[in-house]
């Protein structure tokens, strides 16, 4: 995609155990679009400008669900031209039939052109560190913005922790209409997949943003370790750890730098209270070790 840019936010120290088998990541959708970003001829919008469900799947590199220069899948020509994603579902499906992928991805639709909408849990592991999103930008002949088997890994097999994406538009090459609201002219046969960047009706500026955001890492992947809940999340001055099914014995924070910064011994508790005030605002990971040395890592955002 052109322009795109990868913030990589945090480059983590190795000795805090990054390198784990499952993660939990957010994904929010910033959409730019507007008539001062994408001038229409005729002066605005469609009036009922908005977009389709912001759907997709984590998976591995034996499977492409889109790509530039490609040619669309019926499951993507539905989500282009119509913003139906029962077609598109069934291949992910498929994909997960043959352990390509491991799960589906259905986040909320946006019913204005400019705004934002998030997804809040998408967990993977490193078997399928690969994740792809797609929307359609409606109304439209076959347009949709979208990412295509983003790496959540880097290049050292860590989880990054915040990858931050400028969406252009796409033609996915099954309608030829011009325009917004053009009326159905199937391309036949179809043209691959390509780029409307400084396309009209589209200028060169993005339409929006991705963000995806690390919530937390489970060592293990057992269902006890995963209860674990820190509250409240922005937190102010006290923070209050909950682990009702699984015995911890050390808790400890650590700054974006890997600085160990606050350090508690837990013994026989299923919830601990930690005095966070003296902390400068920004994002801290809380580590907790179970008593068979396992670990859970969470994210926790100081203001």
């Amino acid at each position: 995609m052109k322009k795109t840019t990868l913030l990589l936010i945090l480059t983590l120290i190795s000795h805090l155990g990054w390198s784990q088998s499952t993660a939990q990541y957010s994904v929010s959708f910033e959409s730019t679009w507007s008539q001062a970003t994408h001038p229409h001829s005729s002066g605005s919008l469609p009036a009922t400008a908005h977009w389709s469900r912001l759907v997709g799947a984590t998976h591995n590199d034996n499977i492409t669900f889109f790509e530039l220069g490609g040619l669309a899948t019926v499951g993507l020509e539905d989500v282009a031209e119509q913003g139906n994603n029962v077609q598109f579902f069934n291949e992910v499906a498929s994909a997960i039939s043959t352990g390509d992928a491991n799960q589906q991805i259905e986040g909320p639709a946006l019913a204005t052109a400019a705004g934002a909408v998030s997804i809040d849990l998408i967990e993977t592991t490193s078997d399928y560190p690969l994740l792809t999103l797609v929307s359609m930008i409606a109304p439209s002949p076959d347009w949709i913005v979208g990412i295509n088997s983003i790496s959540l890994l880097n290049s050292e097999g860590n989880w990054i922790e915040e990858i931050v994406i400028d969406l252009y538009p796409y033609d996915a090459g099954t309608d030829s209409g011009p325009d917004y609201s053009s009326p159905n002219m199937d391309t036949d046969p179809q043209d691959p997949i390509s780029s409307l960047q400084g396309v009209m009706p589209f200028s060169t500026a993005p339409m929006g943003t991705l963000t995806i955001s690390l919530e937390g890492i489970l060592s293990v992947d057992e269902l006890a370790l995963e209860n674990v809940s820190l509250s409240p999340n922005p937190a102010t001055d006290l923070l209050m750890l909950q682990f009702p099914q699984a015995e911890f014995d050390r808790v400890a924070i650590y700054s974006a730098l890997g600085q160990q910064v606050i350090a508690r011994r837990i013994v026989g508790q299923q919830d601990l209270e930690l005095d966070i005030s003296e902390l400068k605002s920004g994002v801290y990971l809380v580590h907790l070790q179970s008593t068979q040395g396992q670990t859970v890592v969470r994210k926790l955002v100081k203001r």
